[in-house]
C-alpha cells in the first residue's frame, strides 16, 4: 500500500515538471500587432476580450442620440466627437451605421465607428484619456461589363432582365439613364423602341464594400433599331462637341434634342385627343411630358427666345426661334429661369424652366410643341433634321484605332470583359 502511494506521487511529480517545461520553452503568443497576416484570434477569445455593439440612426435621431443609446454619456460623447474635425453633425443621415468596440471589463467604449459611406469609415479611438479620430477609406475594385439584351416592353425592363444577378437597382438604373443619354439626339427611347430591337453596351464598373456597385462611363454602345444599327464610341475631339461618335465619325450630338425633359414619362402623344379640361375633341398640337413639379426643362436647340411669361392656357410660357424656321414652345411651367426673356439667346441643353401645372393643366407636366415656318409639326419628325458634325480628316485615324478596340471588347462573348487602366483612360473615362 505503501508502495502505491509513493508511485502516485512520482507520477504527479512528473505530470507538473513537464507542464512547466511546456510553458518555459513554448514561445509566447505574439501581440496583434505582430502577428502574421491571416492569423486571426478565436471568436471566442475576441468575445471574452472585446464587447461590440452595432447601432443605426434613425429617421430624425441625432448622432447624440444614438451614442446615448448606446449607454455613452453626454460628456464622453462631446469629447470623442470634438475630436472629429471632418465630421459635419448637421448632415447625419438616417441609416447611418455605428459600431461601439470596447473592453468587456470597461463601461466606455474604445472605438466608436463611423460609417459616413460606404467606402468611408470615420474611427474615433480613446487614447488613455484622449480621443483620436482617423477617416479610413476603403477601396474599390474597376471592372467592365458587357450587357446585351433585346427590347420587349421597354429600355428599363430589358436591362433589369439583362443585369438581375449582376446588378442593384441603383446601378440598374443609372445604366439605363447613361444608355438614353447617349442617343438622346437620335433616339426618344420613350417612343421609337420597338420589340425586336436590341442594344450592347461595355461599361465600367466600380465594386466597392459589401458589393456597393456604382456605374462608370459607358465606354461603347451599338444600338439595332428597325434592322438599323448605330454605333457610339466614347473619343475625345479637339474640334468637335459630343462625348461619343458613330460608326461613321459623326458626332452622336445633333442640332435637336428629341425630348426638353431629361426624365421623362409622356402622358399624351401628337393627335387628336379629348381635352383634360374642355371635355372636347381638339388637335393637341403638342406633346405632354408628364413629370415632377419642378423639373428642369430645357431648350431643345440653340435659338432666341421669342416670348417668356403668362399666355392664357398655356400658362407660363417660353417660345424659341432656332436656325431653319423652327419654333419650339414650352407650356404650364411653374417657373421660367432667369436670364430667359424676348431677345435672350439660350443654348442647346440649357435650363430655361421648371414643370408644373400653370394654365389649363390637371396635373404638373410639360406642354411641348413644334412650329415649322409657323405651322404646327409632329415634333419626332421636326426634330429629327438636324445634321450631326463629323470628325475633321487630323482625328479619322486616331478615331478608326480606338473604334476598332472598343467595338472588339463590345462584342466580347463573356458577360465580363477587360480593359485594361490605359484603354479606360483613352476612352475618357471619369467619376
Amino acid at each position: 500500500m505503501k508502495s502505491l502511494k509513493w508511485a502516485r506521487a512520482i507520477a504527479y511529480g512528473v505530470v507538473a515538471l513537464l507542464a512547466v517545461a511546456a510553458l518555459y520553452f513554448t514561445s509566447p503568443l505574439p501581440p496583434a500587432a505582430n502577428r502574421p497576416a491571416g492569423e486571426v484570434l478565436s471568436v471566442a477569445r475576441v468575445t471574452d476580450t472585446w464587447r461590440e455593439h452595432r447601432d443605426t440612426v434613425r429617421r430624425g435621431e441625432s448622432l447624440m442620440g444614438v451614442l446615448a443609446r448606446a449607454g455613452v454619456s453626454e460628456v464622453v460623447a462631446r469629447e470623442a466627437i470634438r475630436t472629429a474635425k471632418m465630421l459635419d453633425m448637421r448632415r447625419i443621415p438616417a441609416g447611418m451605421q455605428i459600431l461601439f468596440r470596447s473592453n468587456v471589463t470597461d463601461t466606455v467604449p474604445s472605438e466608436i465607428v463611423l460609417g459616413l459611406a460606404v467606402d468611408r469609415l470615420l474611427h474615433i479611438r480613446r487614447v488613455d484619456s484622449t480621443w483620436v479620430a482617423e477617416e479610413e477609406r476603403l477601396p474599390w475594385k474597376t471592372d467592365t461589363v458587357v450587357v446585351s439584351a433585346s427590347i420587349r416592353t421597354t429600355l428599363y425592363d430589358a436591362i433589369d432582365s439583362a443585369t438581375m444577378d449582376v446588378l442593384p437597382f441603383s446601378a440598374r438604373r443609372q445604366l439605363t439613364w447613361k444608355l438614353a443619354d447617349i442617343y438622346e439626339y437620335r433616339v426618344d427611347m420613350s417612343r421609337d423602341l420597338q420589340v425586336g430591337d436590341a442594344f450592347r453596351v461595355l461599361v465600367v464598373r466600380d465594386v466597392g464594400p459589401n458589393n456597393a456597385v456604382r456605374m462608370g462611363n459607358i465606354v461603347a454602345a451599338s444600338m439595332r433599331l428597325s434592322g438599323k444599327t448605330t454605333e457610339a464610341v466614347r473619343f475625345r475631339s479637339a474640334k468637335v462637341g459630343g462625348d461619343f461618335f458613330d460608326q461613321n465619325g459623326k458626332s452622336m450630338r445633333a442640332g435637336f434634342l428629341r425630348n426638353p425633359v431629361q426624365f421623362r414619362r409622356i402622358s399624351s402623344r401628337f393627335g387628336m385627343r379629348r381635352h383634360p379640361i374642355l371635355g372636347v375633341m381638339r388637335q393637341h398640337q403638342g406633346t405632354d411630358f408628364a413629370a415632377d413639379a419642378g423639373t428642369p426643362i430645357r431648350a431643345v436647340g440653340d435659338g432666341v427666345v421669342l416670348r417668356a411669361g403668362w399666355n392664357g392656357g398655356y400658362g407660363n410660357l417660353v417660345e424659341i426661334r432656332h436656325p431653319n424656321g423652327i419654333v419650339t414652345r414650352y407650356g404650364h411651367m411653374r417657373h421660367i429661369a432667369s436670364g430667359v426673356y424676348p431677345g435672350a439667346r439660350v443654348t442647346i441643353e440649357q435650363t430655361i424652366g421648371e414643370v408644373g401645372m400653370t394654365g389649363l393643366a390637371t396635373a404638373p407636366h410639360l406642354h411641348f410643341e413644334v412650329l415649322v415656318r409657323g405651322v404646327q409639326a409632329n415634333p419626332r419628325v421636326a426634330l429629327g433634321t438636324g445634321a450631326s458634325a463629323p470628325l475633321p480628316e487630323s482625328e479619322r485615324l486616331a478615331f478608326a484605332a480606338v473604334r476598332t478596340q472598343m467595338l472588339a471588347l463590345l462584342e466580347s462573348p463573356a458577360l465580363f470583359a477587360s480593359v485594361d487602366s490605359a484603354t479606360v483612360t483613352q476612352a475618357g473615362r471619369t467619376q
